[in-house]
């Protein structure tokens, strides 16, 4: 297989057969561009000429031109999957990216929000709210929402009204690798989502089946979600990312702060490495530490 046919191929088996999201395979595809034009100009032609001397080659380049280590990580894990699907496809004898090894990322405890600074939040919305603005109701549904049941951006901009059911309180959401799960969310989440329901109507162009929708009537863009977290989190201390995801991590952290059981939280959220939600742990063990600093008389 030649090097211009292989990024095509691999982008289709993983959609086809992986289930990828359309965000990770444009990321894939972006790196493994980018590993094509590097083995060409060292003289490379077909798939069988990618060794792991040209892939550690390919990274240390990257390394030099300041790529963040989170970066090269991503690179390093898209060219073990191409690798394997290589062999696994009979393309290359070997995977020639079995040993491939990229710098660990530097570790970030999430940007987690207190309690008060999230009743605040929820605060400020409902008072916008009140004054009967359908987007205003819906900005209310879409923060109640990923707090309940810490949902990330493209699981609540891809919810359908069906997908909600506000008898048993729970959504069925779609995740990472097109797995579905069902989640519960709580009483205000329930009466938020109801008052944007009654005023969706107001925005609704042509029929629709998506929950939450933009002012012009179409199903509600990720952008719009970053935005408007964006803003509510601008003058909120703290530091770190102020985007949705914020919301997911504090969901999160309240639910182990609260004594949620930890395989609960990684059942919730999605998580097929329990490893991946134990940083909550973390991060609530950070801020019992901070607490018990500035509590106690002997700290």
């Amino acid at each position: 297989m030649r090097l211009d046919e292989m990024v095509d191929e691999f982008s289709r088996y993983l959609s086809a057969e992986r289930g990828f999201s359309a965000h990770t395979i444009r990321a894939y595809r972006s790196d493994l561009a980018n590993l094509t034009e590097f083995a060409l100009a060292t003289g490379a032609e077909t798939v069988t000429d990618i060794d792991l001397e040209l892939l550690r080659g390919w990274l240390w380049k990257g390394s030099q031109q300041g790529l963040a280590k989170s970066t090269l990580a991503r690179r390093s894990a898209a060219a073990r999957s191409l690798g394997a699907w290589l062999e696994r496809s009979a393309e290359t004898a070997t995977d020639a990216a079995v040993r491939l090894r990229a710098p660990k990322s530097d570790y970030h405890l999430p940007r987690v929000l207190t309690r008060e600074q999230i009743d605040g939040l929820l605060s400020g919305l409902a008072a916008r709210a009140a004054t009967g603005d359908a987007l205003a109701l819906r900005d209310l549904a879409i923060v109640e929402l990923l707090y309940a049941s810490a949902l990330r951006v493209s699981e609540i901009t891809g919810l359908d009204l069906g997908d909600v059911d506000l008898g048993r309180l729970t959504v069925r959401v779609t995740g990472k690798g097109s797995k579905q799960r069902v989640v519960p969310f709580g009483v205000p989440a329930k009466t938020a989502i109801l008052g944007w329901i009654a005023a969706r109507d107001t925005v609704l162009d042509k029929p629709s089946v998506a929950l939450f929708l933009g002012s012009r009537g179409a199903r509600l863009g990720s952008r719009t979600v970053y935005a408007l977290v964006s803003s509510l989190l601008a003058g909120v201390p703290g530091t770190g990312p102020s985007g949705p995801h914020a919301l997911r991590h504090t969901a999160a952290t309240h639910l182990l702060d609260g004594g949620a059981d930890l395989r609960a939280v990684q059942e919730m959220l999605g998580h097929a490495s329990l490893g991946t939600t134990q940083i909550y742990t973390h991060v609530s063990t950070e801020r019992l530490k901070e607490s018990y600093a500035l509590a106690h008389p002997r700290a």
